[in-house]
């Protein structure tokens, strides 16, 4: 089932990704949309539809849940969910790392074969 999910989510859609970084501490609908513009200094702003719609596949899928004992309903990682935002992040710093590398002249052009 794992497995599934796993290919499911990476890789991951950035509205996905950096819910999931505000997820890191525990968060209400609204702070995750006010944390994600704020980190990406306004580049994602989430609507409310796409976030709960998101909220809603992401708790079903496990990946994140519902805190009990709260005034609002807040939510957070799983263990499961961290797991995939620490892969995914690993998959982006290699991402990146080949792109500087070939900007940067450091690879060679891969041929025809």
């Amino acid at each position: 089932m794992k497995d599934t999910l796993r290919k499911k989510y990476i890789p991951m859609t950035e509205t996905i990704y950096y819910t999931l970084l505000a997820l890191t501490c525990p968060r209400h609908g609204y702070a995750v949309m006010q944390y994600v513009n704020t980190l990406t200094k306004g580049r994602i702003t989430l609507g409310t539809g796409t976030l709960y719609t998101m909220v809603g596949r992401l708790t079903a899928d496990g990946v994140i849940m519902t805190l009990p004992g709260r005034d609002r309903k807040t939510y957070g990682l799983t263990q499961f969910g961290l797991e995939l935002l620490q892969e995914e992040t690993r998959r982006l710093e290699k991402q990146l790392a080949d792109g500087r590398n070939v900007l940067a002249g450091g690879a060679e052009t891969v041929r025809d074969i």
